[in-house]
């Protein structure tokens, strides 16, 4: 049984570039001109060295035997890279499994050969699967797992970009900014709002900030605690705030809520802002 196995093994090492190569241009055929293009930057040969070194981890295995650490292992860090790789061109999950079929047919392809040629047994031919075929599984479990995880740090990072614009401190004259606020404020928000309005306060040098509230859909208890916070935080830093913008709606919230809003500089408008702000430097 070892015998044959081997056999098997060195078929299959014998045949990996040749397989490497028959995946690489059926994928190639498939990707779109952007994946082309960055595939273009990159050698073939060594396209195709990075397949066969997978396809030679199954030869190997048959080779050698599968050391479940060692075997498994490598496996793992040949399909995060890859996951990554893979990840970069823009490939979606869906089409990378696709190569996984590939592998499997192939080489499956070249086992059947050797089978053939030997007239080996049955019992050899499943032995060959139950080395085979769990490596490769743990090989797309792996790859699935990088690539998931390179996906959601691209959400994060795209979620961390939208929320800094959405705390937008504009200055519009020496010493003055308005925050305009749009939109609902969560927890991470108003991590944020915190955070930025301080670190533009102290960078734009502010002595009077507006806080704009005309695009807040709602406020409630964590909202206004939030606004109060910052507020507070400005004050140390002898930021002035005013607060404008306050909708009909907002104010009936107010007052059910019970909020005391009765302590801050509240206009209607920027206009009368910033004639507050012209009356405070006289």
């Amino acid at each position: 049984m070892e015998k044959e196995l081997k056999i098997l093994g060195e078929a299959i090492l014998e045949k990996k570039y040749a397989i490497a190569k028959r995946i690489h241009e059926i994928r190639l055929s498939k990707a779109t001109d952007k994946q082309k293009q960055i595939i273009a930057q990159l050698e073939e040969k060594e396209v195709i060295n990075i397949r066969a070194d997978f396809i030679s981890r199954f030869g190997e295995a048959l080779i050698k035997g599968v050391e479940k650490e060692n075997a498994y292992n490598d496996i793992e860090k040949w399909s995060k890279e890859t996951g990554e790789f893979t990840y970069s061109l823009g490939v979606s999950l869906d089409e990378a499994l696709e190569d996984t079929a590939l592998y499997r047919a192939f080489i499956n392809e070249a086992l059947e050969a050797e089978v053939i040629k030997h007239n080996m047994s049955a019992k050899t031919v499943f032995a060959a699967a139950r080395v085979i075929d769990p490596l490769l599984d743990h090989a797309v479990y792996c790859f699935s797992l990088t690539y998931v995880h390179f996906y959601k740090k691209t959400l994060e990072n795209a979620k961390t970009e939208f929320l800094e614009l959405s705390v937008p401190v504009v200055p519009l004259a020496k010493g003055i900014a308005v925050l305009p606020l749009i939109g609902s404020i969560d927890t991470e928000r108003a991590r944020l709002l915190m955070e930025e309005t301080l670190k533009e306060a102290i960078r734009l040098r502010l002595s009077y900030l507006v806080l704009d509230l005309s695009g807040v859909a709602m406020i409630d208890t964590m909202v206004a605690d939030q606004i109060f916070k910052v507020m507070d935080a400005l004050k140390l830093l002898g930021v002035q705030t005013i607060v404008t913008g306050i909708r009909p709606e907002i104010a009936q919230t107010v007052l059910s809520l019970g909020l005391d809003f009765s302590k801050l500089i509240i206009r209607a408008n920027l206009q009368q802002a910033l004639m507050d702000v012209h009356l405070f430097h006289n």
